[in-house]
């Protein structure tokens, strides 16, 4: 940590802070009260996030590790040093990791009945049965290469699981020489359709295995001719960083595309190895691969655990969540054709997942269908695979509407879904913008003209999640839809920029990045410290994803000192350190992590009674407030208002899911405290607005 004195505030590692959330996650697959079969998938999400972990920040500090000495000291902290750190908190995380699953989860999986079978746990009639199921679906998918003096490189695909295979064989008995060979199996788990074989039920009791282990168990048919064949994992993560000169020139869509292709052979960020492999096999695969003793992290029998997203459910839905279908918005029509309309009308607030996407999607087809439309323009950040958004807007195309879509390219991990909509959307007529040079387009903004009475008028939401149907299931997020022309006619401003590309200034409602969010979020603490300086009751409420810029950190240690109440709520990285005296004596920190993934980011200022809420795409991090195109909208319906800030008051009072900044539960203190459990209460709040359905429009 750096120094206490004023000029260098205490501020937590970014990566470590990283490691403190994915804990939390882990804590998820720990806690017996989660329901068995989603424990097993907070496994998949800790390992999934891992990965992505190791292939952006590990890859980048080992970058940064092998810059000059004179250029690293320029960094301040040593990435040699943060390297090291992180790796063994890693370590400590993955032994955990291993123990949660070993000890905890496969016993209460075969409490319920569900066996997760290794080939030596097999009777001899499911033996027979997997033989003859890997003879019949395994064999013809695996393609083993010999690791000998033939093969010169041995490439493994990036988040790829494959299987080594040692072949023994005595070739003279009396001196008792051995010949061995060594040799490499991608495992087919795409092609085989998934990584788990669910093998015959015997009553009660059903059985799983993993297809790695069928192939343990069938190897040997592949080599008859060998007396002993031994089986072991490894999987490699490369490095994801995009190399983009995101200049305005050239076809940005081939750098991508071709970047792209340079991930997939990309500097390798570690190489995940059982440690019950035999050295001589390591060391085959290290001489073939080009891999360093720097890249081996020790991992387990089995690797790719986000794989478990794919566990069979076996139609045992006591052992999932209760299931919580899509409540009925209290305002927006459930007909179809009757958006514009209702939007005209009023405000309205859409909460995902506990409301339905498909307002969305109504809402781009309907404007797409309307006759007095004449323009829709809409930003995607990440696009799903099978977009119905992209489909409205390929519609709204033939129709004849003047489409005009800024995509982001350089999503990370979503790259290849955005351009296939790209290209698609482009190729129909539509006006495909490929962000902004040096920056990344982060906001999620979509707005329609119509002309009414001879002149336009601008419909639009604004949202803190994607345009992306996958996600608006899991995701927790706000969106707002709106005519408010102080809203709108900004927001067209904003779409203006991504056209002429002219910086943009004097917005009054939005808070836009990079023109003026920063400096207007110091503005607004700055009211709030003058207020506490006047005795006045003074405090900011933030909900964020990640805190990291260390000046925004700086500004709200500041109103800490000057007594403004500072609570934040961070799902992910915070490098703000709480309650230290003479630093941040008045801040308060709590994460929370279930079922869903908290995404929605909102800001709240006391403002000397008259409350400022707003909703952002933007977490307060350098590259959001300096580097990307982000929007913070306010919300100025008082019910409205008063909605959200009741939602986010449930989360402030969560003692079920919420910990502190050391990951403490906050419920353990106080057991005869009433569980209130943020994300249940509100979808029971959201099903009772939704069930009065009310009709009359709100107050000003």
């Amino acid at each position: 940590m750096e120094s206490t004195k004023k000029s260098a505030p205490v501020l937590l590692n970014r990566e470590l802070s990283w490691l403190t959330f994915n804990r939390r996650v882990l804590q998820e697959a720990q806690n017996p009260d989660v329901p068995l079969l989603e424990r097993l998938k907070f496994l998949a999400i800790f390992s999934s996030n891992l990965d992505e972990y190791f292939k952006v920040r590990v890859a980048t500090l080992r970058r940064l590790v092998k810059l000059k000495k004179k250029t690293r000291a320029k960094l301040g902290e040593d990435p040699g040093e943060q390297l090291k750190n992180l790796l063994d908190e890693v370590k400590r995380q993955q032994q955990e990791f291993g123990d949660t699953f070993r000890n905890d989860i496969l016993p209460e999986l075969d409490r319920q009945h569900i066996h997760l079978v290794a080939e030596h746990d097999l009777s001899p009639g499911q033996r027979e049965w997997v033989h003859q199921y890997f003879r019949e679906k395994v064999q013809d998918l695996l393609s083993p290469v010999i690791l000998d003096d033939n093969l010169h490189h041995l490439f493994l695909k990036d988040q790829t699981v494959y299987l080594t295979l040692l072949l023994t064989q005595p070739v003279k008995e009396k001196k008792r020489l051995e010949e061995e060979r060594v040799l490499a199996i991608e495992l087919p788990t795409k092609r085989h359709g998934s990584r788990f074989v669910e093998l015959p039920a015997e009553g009660p009791e059903r059985y799983v295995m993993f297809l790695d282990d069928v192939v343990r168990c069938c190897a040997a048919e592949l080599f008859p001719k060998y007396e002993k064949v031994e089986v072991h994992a490894i999987k490699i993560s490369r490095d994801a960083e995009l190399d983009i000169q995101e200049e305005v020139s050239g076809n940005l869509m081939a750098k991508i595309k071709s970047s792209l292709q340079k991930r997939e052979t990309g500097y390798p960020a570690r190489l995940l190895y059982d440690p019950e492999m035999p050295k001589a096999v390591l060391r085959a695969v290290m001489q073939k691969t080009g891999i360093g003793k720097d890249e081996l992290v020790e991992g387990s029998r089995y690797h790719n655990f986000r794989d478990f997203f794919g566990f069979p459910d076996l139609g045992l839905n006591e052992l999932k969540y209760q299931e919580q279908p899509p409540l009925p918005h209290p305002t927006l029509p459930r007909t179809a054709g009757k958006m514009l309309a209702a939007i005209a009308e009023r405000d309205h607030l859409l909460h995902l997942p506990y409301q339905s996407f498909d307002y969305v999607t109504r809402f781009i087809t309907e404007a797409g269908a309307d006759a007095q439309v004449t323009a829709i323009s809409i930003t995607l950040y990440r696009v799903a695979g099978k977009s119905e958004v992209a489909k409205a807007l390929l519609k709204a195309v033939k129709a004849g509407k003047q489409v005009t879509v800024v995509v982001e390219l350089k999503a990370r991990f979503d790259e290849e879904s955005n351009m296939y909509w790209a290209e698609k959307l482009q190729k129909a007529g539509a006006n495909v913008i490929f962000g902004i040079p040096d920056l990344k387009v982060h906001s999620k903004m979509l707005l329609v003209t119509r002309t009414e009475d001879d002149q336009n008028r601008h419909y639009a939401y604004f949202s803190t999640g994607n345009f992306n149907e996958v996600t608006s299931g899991i995701y927790a997020d706000h969106g707002l839809f709106t005519c408010d022309p102080r809203l709108t006619n900004e927001a067209a401003e904003v779409f203006r920029y991504f056209h002429d590309r002219q910086p943009k200034s004097g917005f009054k409602h939005l808070l836009v990045a990079p023109f003026e969010l920063r400096e207007q979020l110091n503005a607004l603490i700055d009211r709030e410290i003058k207020l506490a300086k006047a005795g006045k009751d003074a405090y900011i409420i933030l909900k964020l994803n990640a805190l990291q810029d260390e000046r925004m950190i700086r500004k709200l240690y500041d109103a800490s000192e000057a007594g403004v109440r500072v609570e934040l709520l961070i799902r992910g990285i915070s490098c703000l350190v709480p309650q230290l005296e003479g630093q941040s004596t008045n801040i308060q920190q709590r994460g929370m992590v279930d079922r869903y993934l908290e995404h929605a980011r909102v800001y709240v200022f006391g403002n000397n009674g008259q409350e400022k809420v707003f909703v952002a795409s933007s977490d307060w991090m350098a590259r959001n407030l300096d580097r990307r195109v982000e929007v913070a909208f306010p919300i100025y319906n008082n019910e409205l208002r008063a909605e959200v800030r009741h939602l986010l008051d449930l989360q402030r009072q969560d003692n079920v899911k919420s910990r502190d900044y050391h990951n403490n539960f906050l419920g353990q203190d106080d057991p005869n405290a009433k569980p209130i459990r943020a994300q249940f209460e509100t979808y029971e709040y959201l099903r009772k607005l939704g069930n009065r359905r009310r009709k009359a429009p709100a107050k000003p």
